[in-house]
């Protein structure tokens, strides 16, 4: 299969809101809602990143404004509804990933772990910029003849090499179509395309010609 071409560094944002570990509930806020994001990395030293404070951290001082907790799991939101200080209201350590991760793989961590923005981090755990759920989401913009010559290069030429593929890309979507010799390829050639960053779906039409493939 072909190596991942995109990286977390070939779409994330390089230039990151964050704060120091004094940073107050406020500034957090209006930090927040002048930049539009829903997490700020928190820094300490020269840039190294020891936690992150979301919208998450933040609610329960609305939540328990007016209510003491009431469940065990409850001990820890409420204990920042007390905060005012970012080292007070951070979730530490932080969730992080690196620039040189496949962005399948900062997907699979946000999934995961239920969160929307990752601080990028160097080996030394500095900061390098973040990466959104909507950054990810740039390798669906690829036009689909890059896409039709990445396929062509890196998983035809492997896979498929001395047999005839025929294939169409459009919306990112990849049909093969017409006859195709040796079946046993199908999976194979179906789970090496899905891995191309920016293809949306593979579908078979294996009976059919290109104009019928085209149009479907």
């Amino acid at each position: 299969m072909p190596a991942p071409r995109y990286t977390v560094s070939d779409v994330m944002t390089h230039t990151a809101i964050a704060i120091g570990r004094e940073a107050s509930y406020k500034e957090i806020v209006e930090l927040m809602h002048q930049w539009k994001v829903s997490a700020v990395p928190v820094l300490e030293g020269e840039g190294r990143v020891v936690g992150v404070v979301s919208e998450a951290d933040l609610l329960p001082k609305e939540e328990f404004r007016r209510t003491d907790p009431s469940l065990p799991d409850q001990l820890e939101e409420a204990s920042k509804a007390a905060g005012v200080l970012a080292e007070e209201l951070m979730s530490s350590p932080a969730i992080t990933v690196h620039p040189d991760a496949p962005v399948a793989e900062a997907a699979r961590i946000m999934a995961r772990k239920g969160v929307k923005r990752l601080p990028v981090v160097n080996a030394l755990d500095m900061l390098e910029g973040v990466v959104s759920r909507s950054d990810l989401l740039k390798v669906f913009l690829r036009p689909d003849e890059e896409l039709e010559e990445e396929i062509r290069q890196a998983v035809l030429a492997e896979l498929a090499r001395g047999t005839t593929v025929n294939f169409v890309v459009q919306e990112g979507v990849v049909t093969l179509y017409g006859p195709l010799r040796d079946r046993h390829l199908v999976p194979l050639l179906a789970r090496a395309i899905r891995t191309v960053e920016g293809v949306v779906d593979v579908r078979m039409d294996l009976d059919r010609t290109l104009d019928a493939a085209a149009r479907s």
